[in-house]
């Protein structure tokens, strides 16, 4: 039994000793430069008019009752899948599940903190249930002036892509696990896209999560686990 949680404490300890390297990692370089690129895009859908006319023109009971669900979905699976892949790992004796549920938290971990900060200081008015006057341009700069849960960019839509990002990164020999991944996360941005959020929040958070998935998938696949069993050989 002792055997068995090494490799999960060693999991750990890389989750909390990358923390640091990897959130600076997901503004270094050229990864700030796509920072910049959802940032233009958004300015870009907004003053063009695209975000109001999308929002038109998905406002629609039947459209919501499909695509609400990507809403719940994409706030519980965050919590559930690393939890599934823990349990998977231990009883499997698959360090490999382990260490992808470790890598999975982390990136959900980034997701939600850089998609609240950006919230915290943009504030941005969300769709309204019913159609008024074009809101699609109201942001409250300053600090927590819109608060942090809704707002640019979308949350759920940021977790879903650091996901789908981290397992496409950590499975090279697997692709169609990580394709699997992105058509989830696809879903539920696409579909807080016609609900709780605006088009180019939806946009934003796609490239976000992906920068972030790409630099904690890269960093968990440095150290891939070696074997399924999770006990040192004698």
């Amino acid at each position: 039994m002792e055997f068995s949680m090494l490799p999960c404490q060693c999991d750990m300890k890389q989750f909390l000793t990358t923390l640091p390297r990897n959130l600076i990692g997901c503004f270094k370089e050229w990864n700030l430069v796509w920072h910049g690129l959802a940032i233009l895009l958004t300015v870009a859908l907004v003053m063009s008019g695209f975000d109001w006319r999308y929002y038109l023109a998905t406002h629609d009971r039947t459209l919501h009752s499909w695509m609400f669900p990507a809403v719940v979905i994409g706030g519980l699976l965050p919590f559930a899948l690393p939890l599934i892949l823990f349990a998977t790992g231990i009883l499997a004796r698959s360090a490999r599940s382990i260490s992808a549920g470790w890598a999975i938290g982390q990136a959900e971990l980034f997701g939600s903190l850089i998609s609240s900060a950006y919230k915290a200081f943009t504030g941005r008015a969300h769709p309204a249930h019913t159609i008024g006057n074009d809101i699609s341009h109201v942001f409250r700069f300053g600090f927590l002036r819109g608060g942090v849960f809704w707002g640019w960019p979308s949350s759920h839509t940021t977790i879903a892509f650091a996901m789908a990002a981290t397992v496409f990164t950590l499975c090279p020999k697997q692709r169609w696990l990580g394709c699997i991944a992105f058509l989830y996360a696809f879903y539920v941005g696409i579909g807080v896209s016609m609900t709780i959020h605006w088009f180019s929040d939806f946009v934003a958070g796609a490239i976000i999560g992906t920068i972030i998935g790409t630099v904690v998938g890269k960093c968990f696949g440095r150290n891939p686990a070696r074997g399924n069993s999770s006990a040192p050989a004698a």
